[in-house]
């Protein structure tokens, strides 16, 4: 596996956690810490499908830098 995929892996398991805990928070009416931890788990999962998609644009470039050499 990729760095760049194991960093979005992490991400997403980041983002599982903060969204636990939102939905704990919000059981708990605790709102103002459910909105952080909402706010968190969007940017984990903002940063996963950014180091998704650079691996997927690497992986093409060298699909296409291998089909030029042919």
């Amino acid at each position: 596996m990729s760095v760049g995929l194991e960093e979005a892996s992490r991400q997403l398991e980041q983002a599982i956690h903060d969204a636990r805990v939102t939905f704990d928070c919000i059981a708990l009416g605790d709102l103002e810490r459910a909105h952080t931890n909402a706010i968190t788990a969007r940017a984990s999962v903002d940063a996963a499908e950014n180091a998704i998609r650079v691996e997927l644009e690497r992986r093409k470039e060298e699909e296409t830098a291998g089909g030029a050499a042919t």
